[in-house]
């Protein structure tokens, strides 16, 4: 690797740093190459690690704006990429049919007026390609959406445009910086996959948890961040339905600090009960935690 280009990494990874974000060299190398080659980077791991945050924390360093698509169940193209304001154009055949000078136009010309872009609602994945600077659009949970939401994405990821039968195909006015992110509840197609960079993002190991810590709550003293990650490492390797994730371990840390918990010890087990709900968030999983095993956790840290 060139001089350059591990300065130019260096400084990526410091970017992300002082814009609140923790990256692994392999995530940093990730961007930049999304950054270089014009792809989208498909970002998928367990919910929690931080992978919506990659796309938020993107748009803040390079001081652009953030078109966040939210996909779920039954989305369709309509809701992602476009809509017709059907009220608008309502509107305007009413005002078509008194309007004397409109009377000699064909039914063509009448439908061409009706079916122009003034009417248009544009959606996220629409929004983000007619945007003069380029955004970066966050294309969040994709797994939650059907295949068939898939294969609409096909044209926007491999040729940044969107086919719009009453217009025609909509080329991007400049290319959005796209992040994906799967939490892996289903399979996602080799289609998508062929478009794009992969990055999987795992639970961070201690050094990086306790990096985070410190940055994201700076009011926690040193000793008890250390006890915090080393109690939350101990819990995801407990047979779990949800492991907690980063936003967990930071909940957790503010909810300690709020009932003056300032360390953490097998004789305030109890306490630590009481925190509980910042950090294990079904009801199985917090049978899991009698007292017994919350001091057993407590006094290993």
């Amino acid at each position: 690797m060139t001089s350059d280009r591990a300065q130019e990494l260096a400084a990526w990874q410091r970017d992300l740093a002082q814009a609140g974000y923790i990256a692994e060299p392999s995530l940093v190398a990730a961007l930049l190459l999304m950054q270089d080659l014009g792809r989208p980077l498909l970002l998928e791991g367990d919910a929690g690690v931080g992978k919506t945050e990659v796309g938020k924390v993107l748009a803040t360093i390079r001081n652009t704006r953030l078109i966040r698509l939210q996909c779920y169940e039954g989305l369709d193209a309509h809701s992602a990429m476009y809509e017709w304001n059907y009220q608008r154009q309502l509107l305007a055949i009413k005002l078509l049919e008194h309007d004397e000078r409109a009377s000699g136009k064909d039914l063509a010309q009448k439908e061409q007026d009706i079916f122009s872009e003034r009417y248009l609602l544009r959606r996220p994945l629409l929004e983000a390609i007619s945007c003069e600077q380029p955004p970066v659009l966050l294309i969040d949970e994709v797994d939650r959406a059907d295949e068939a939401f898939e294969a609409y994405l096909l044209e926007l990821l491999s040729d940044f445009q969107l086919s719009i039968p009453e217009l025609g195909t909509v080329h991007a006015t400049s290319r959005p910086l796209v992040v994906i992110t799967s939490n892996g509840t289903r399979e996602l197609s080799d289609a998508l996959r062929r478009r794009c960079l992969y990055q999987y993002i795992d639970y961070p190991d201690h050094a990086k948890e306790l990096a985070i810590v410190q940055k994201k709550a700076p009011a926690v003293a040193a000793a008890l961040a250390q006890q915090i990650v080393a109690f939350v490492q101990a819990v995801r390797r407990m047979d779990l339905q949800k492991k907690p994730g980063i936003a967990e371990t930071l909940d957790w840390a503010a909810a300690l600090l709020r009932l003056d918990i300032s360390v953490i010890e097998q004789d305030g087990a109890e306490r630590i009960l009481q925190t509980l709900s910042a950090l294990i968030k079904t009801r199985d999983d917090r049978a899991a935690f009698p007292r017994e095993v919350v001091a057993r956790l407590a006094a290993a840290c």
